[in-house]
């Protein structure tokens, strides 16, 4: 049997492109996770941080319809909730407090994510 590396992992994931939040949510599900969305706007994204108790980690696109992530980004900071983002654009737009966020540029494989997002889970 194969392990599940992300077995009843509460995963947000914040991505506005359809085809790739469909195959990230299935990755993510195939991993084990738990997924919590996928969302694809800033409103929306927050709503659900609010209403979501317990996120183990997050997968955040950058850009969301025009709108940057980032309000979502710092309240998941706040919230000590492992993050990582996943763009398409140069990682100057990224602002210095999250400077050490682990990021991934797209196009990217949903197993590159999920393999990046576990390492950002287990750093101390």
């Amino acid at each position: 049997m194969t392990a599940l590396p992300l077995k009843n992992c509460r995963i947000l994931l914040i991505e506005d492109e359809y085809l790739l939040a469909t195959e990230m949510r299935d990755e993510l599900q195939d991993a084990g996770a738990i997924v919590v969305g996928p969302v694809a706007g800033l409103s929306k994204a927050l709503t659900l941080i609010e209403a979501t108790k317990v996120i183990d980690g997050a997968v955040l696109d950058v850009n969301l319809r025009g709108e940057a992530a980032f309000p979502a980004a710092e309240v998941l900071q706040d919230r000590k909730v492992p993050t990582l983002f996943v763009s398409g654009y140069n990682l100057d737009i990224i602002p210095e407090r999250f400077a050490k966020t682990p990021h991934c540029e797209k196009p990217v494989a949903a197993h590159r994510v999920i393999e990046t997002l576990i390492r950002t889970m287990q750093e101390p």
